[in-house]
């Protein structure tokens, strides 16, 4: 049977059909993912970092073995995840970052800064796959999985929205006590550690109800098996490592720019630090508002197609910011920004309804990360050295260039037929009735592999069309 589309109405939770536990999981997520992420730091730590002394070799330095940590990272705290249940590992990311944000108080030097960035990379990898794969498989165990992508972007635009409020504070607050930034970054770490300690517990997905796993034999075996099985995932899915491939360039464009290259950009076009805050704000509200508006997106292309052109209009942003005075390159920021923020919960998605049933979700996400922050790592150390050597614009241009390059090489592959989207060995789970409100289902049943579901690139772009279009979603008739 023909996955049907869904019949919720934007913005009216009363017509979704959510379960109460649904609910409880997208609002207690909003909370974990606005906290978790909100670094007051952020619209001040390269000037923060220079005025401790540190040369930009040294802060872009920094930022590349931050980068290089996170690869490193990912894949045991992947295997962590899936092993002790997403939640338990969501409640340490929370521990660790909240400590994370202490070290440049107690010691603002370089070797303060990069422990600060090292344990921001743990507690950041051990959150990145897991926060995901926790409201995907949350979801789905309510049989709410097509609310999946739009909670991920209203997730992402509150975050964004917490920052616009917060971030033009950074400035006043420093007045009044230079580390303000960085102490009002570990008090939202905490906040967010009560959100994960709130969330539901997930039936068949948590290690506890396993005395077995505490042997440190069984653990070791266990992880190299969910290991095993997340490569021979990615291995044997070409349309799944195809896909991961695709968002690098949306995760390495977005990072670079609004992480390490927003100050330097605004300074050599004559842009002050004091209009840096201001700035940053009107960035953060066009990609929250695109964040929560993925239905904005025409049907007229398929979200992988998407996720191309989102890209190279960050590409495009990028190299004509060399052209444009300060207005223009505020406006192309903006605009760069909420392609940013329509891209990422369309890739997320495509990423989810690309790993196969019952695989180890958290570590094929940490595969993810690695891929994107490998290359982040490289474009660091390459960002530094332009810098230094006072070549901006060539920087820019040659990122553009080299995202035009990768998705060309992307069209190509899937324009040829060599990776074709139902290209795996997975199947979707058909529909199956949802529980009562408020129950907490087990979604590891047999029939979630059953025979006769639907193809899973077919039921991933119903789910979109819900999203994207929900009057015409509506609308459309019924297949039997």
């Amino acid at each position: 049977m023909r996955a049907r589309l869904g019949r919720s109405r934007p913005g009216s939770e009363a017509a979704t059909g959510l379960t109460d536990t649904a609910r409880r999981i997208i609002r207690l997520n909003y909370g974990f993912q606005l906290l978790f992420n909100l670094l007051w730091w952020m619209p001040v730590f390269y000037a923060y970092q220079k005025a401790a002394g540190l040369s930009d070799a040294q802060i872009f330095g920094i930022q590349s073995i931050y980068y290089v940590a996170f690869c490193l990272l990912e894949i045991p705290t992947g295997l962590i995840a899936d092993r002790i249940g997403t939640r338990n590992c969501l409640r340490a990311g929370a521990v660790v970052m909240t400590a994370a944000n202490l070290a440049p108080v107690v010691s603002a030097s370089y070797t303060g800064f990069l422990l600060h960035f090292l344990a921001i990379a743990a507690g950041r990898s051990l959150t990145s796959g897991a926060a995901s794969a926790y409201l995907y498989d949350g979801l789905r165990a309510q049989r709410c999985d097509e609310h999946y992508l739009r909670a991920e972007g209203t997730a992402r635009a509150l975050g964004l929205a917490a920052k616009v409020v917060c971030w033009p504070l950074v400035g006043p607050l420093m007045t009044l006590a230079h580390p303000a930034p960085y102490v009002l970054s570990a008090a939202s770490a905490a906040g967010s550690l009560v959100c994960a300690v709130l969330l539901p517990r997930l039936a068949g997905t948590e290690a506890a109800a396993d005395p077995g796993r505490s042997s440190g034999g069984r653990r070791g075996s266990a992880f190299l098996r969910d290991a095993g099985t997340a490569l021979r995932c990615v291995a044997s899915s070409p349309w799944l490592a195809l896909v991961m491939v695709q968002g690098v360039a949306v995760f390495t464009l977005s990072r670079i720019c609004q992480v390490n290259l927003f100050q330097p950009i605004l300074l050599d076009h004559g842009i002050g630090e004091s209009s840096h805050g201001g700035v940053l704000a009107a960035m953060t509200v066009a990609e929250a508002v695109a964040s929560a508006r993925p239905q904005w997106l025409s049907r007229r292309l398929p979200p992988v197609a998407w996720v191309s052109v989102l890209s190279l209009a960050l590409a495009g942003t990028l190299a004509a910011m060399t052209l444009g005075g300060p207005w223009v390159v505020v406006v192309l920021l903006c605009l760069f920004a909420a392609a940013t923020g329509f891209a990422f919960p369309v890739q997320r998605k495509l990423v989810n309804d690309a790993v196969p049933a019952h695989a180890p979700r958290a570590t094929l996400l940490s595969v993810e990360s690695i891929v994107d922050r490998a290359v982040c790592a490289l474009a660091a150390i390459a960002a530094g050295a332009y810098l230094s050597a006072g070549h901006l614009d060539a920087l820019l241009w040659h990122s553009a260039l080299a995202t035009a390059l990768l998705l060309g090489v992307f069209q190509l592959l899937l324009r040829s037929g060599a990776v074709a989207r139902d290209g795996w060995d997975g199947e979707a789970a058909p529909p199956r009735p949802r529980p009562d409100a408020g129950a907490e289902a087990d979604d590891t049943s047999p029939a979630a592999a059953g025979e006769g579901a639907p193809d899973r690139a077919e039921a991933a772009d119903a789910g979109f069309t819900e999203v994207l279009e929900p009057d015409r979603a509506r609308r459309a008739p019924r297949t039997p």
